[in-house]
């Protein structure tokens, strides 16, 4: 096929946001440019041709489950590359399907631009190695990950965090624009709860919420509860479960969780690009998270990072209080909700820690700086 064309790869919520948010970058800047991928509905609006959509799959009996899916999707990749012969592909993370699909467009040509390091610095260290066989340039979005990478001697640039754009584009740093009714709520204060954007995620607490809300219910009468759920996240297996939570007077919608966390008084978020968010907005939070015991086990052998957290990672201490496996339960999340909206010197603390947090980030525009690369890369500028 003739023309200029660039392939985007996605795996799960979190990129296929960054990924949609590259897209419309490149297509402000290269409108006659054809992008196609791997994505969802935000990377389709954002005008991808998505010939597979995203997958799920997080821990190791759900990876297994979707390994069919993945070698289909894998398969067609390939076939769509040879239709359109990108001559560059902007690989978002998922290291376990992009590792071995880079390898293969390598063979064919392509230039890799990998966007979002995997978490080398937590795991797997030795991955930057095998990294530097397949790929041309790296973007990382943490400011520490840079220089892992050069050391290395792999072209790479801290580019910012793609949350950040998110923020500018909804206009809410500031809350700018932003209401409750944009939510459908009354103007009553709110409190955000993130189950997390996989199945699995939802698998493991939302028992641990049907608990909690009735507790959050009793100590805080006058607040609204929110869960935000992720656009591409299917949530039919858990119809019974998120009805019983209707009925407590939660309100759920797949709506953006940047506009729910930036309107809330404090949130419960799962590990994940959530916290990170609620930091850069400013919204004080405690993590919680649960893993199926033997995932937990494995997990606990090979992380070599003492805090879960972005937010905690960035600034080398917990700012923000961590409730993971048997400490994510009822009464320690709202203990800490009691604290994060009364105890105002523990805020003031959090909220000074988070914009230490954001100044990392200031005056970087990652989905810009990432078209940029993709565009020298192809010979396009």
């Amino acid at each position: 096929m003739s023309g200029k064309s660039l392939l985007i790869i996605s795996g799960e919520s979190s990129g296929e946001l960054y990924g949609a948010l590259l897209a419309e970058e490149v297509r402000r800047k290269f409108p006659d440019v054809k992008l196609f991928g791997v994505g969802g509905e935000r990377m389709k609006a954002a005008g991808v041709e998505v010939f597979r959509n995203v997958t799920h799959a997080f821990g190791l009996l759900e990876a297994a489950h979707t390994l069919k899916d993945l070698k289909e999707t894998y398969r067609a990749t390939l076939k769509r590359v040879e239709e359109m012969a990108p001559p560059v592909a902007v690989l978002i993370d998922f290291p376990g399907f992009n590792f071995k699909l880079a390898r293969e467009l390598k063979k064919r040509g392509v230039k890799i631009l990998y966007y979002v390091s995997p978490q080398v610095w937590a795991w797997r260290a030795g991955r930057i190695r095998k990294m530097k066989e397949f790929v041309d340039r790296m973007a990382v979005i943490l400011p520490f990950e840079e220089e892992l990478y050069r050391k290395e001697d792999i072209p790479c640039e801290f580019v910012g965090h793609p949350v950040m754009d998110e923020i500018s584009k909804l206009g809410i740093l500031k809350l700018g624009p932003v209401s409750k009714s944009d939510l459908g709520l009354p103007e009553a204060p709110l409190l955000s709860i993130l189950p997390g954007s996989r199945p699995g995620e939802l698998k493991m607490h939302l028992p641990i919420l049907l608990e909690t809300v009735p507790l959050i219910k009793r100590e805080f009468p006058g607040h609204r509860c929110f869960i935000p759920i992720a656009p591409n996240l299917d949530v039919r297996p858990f119809q019974a479960q998120l009805g019983e939570l209707r009925e407590m007077g939660v309100v759920i919608k797949k709506e953006s969780a940047l506009k729910a966390l930036a309107l809330s008084d404090a949130a419960l978020i799962a590990s994940g690009t959530a916290t990170l968010q609620s930091a850069l907005l400013g919204t004080p939070f405690c993590l919680f998270y649960k893993l199926s015991p033997l995932t937990f086990f494995l997990a606990r052998l090979i992380i070599r990072v003492k805090y879960v957290g972005l937010s905690n990672i960035l600034l080398g201490r917990a700012g923000t209080r961590e409730f993971l496996q048997k400490e994510a339960n009822p009464e320690n999340l709202t203990n800490e909700l009691r604290r994060l909206l009364g105890d105002h010197p523990y805020r003031d603390r959090m909220k000074a820690d988070f914009a230490r947090t954001r100044s990392l980030f200031e005056g970087k525009r990652a989905s810009e700086s990432v078209a940029g690369m993709a565009a020298r890369m192809a010979g396009w500028s």
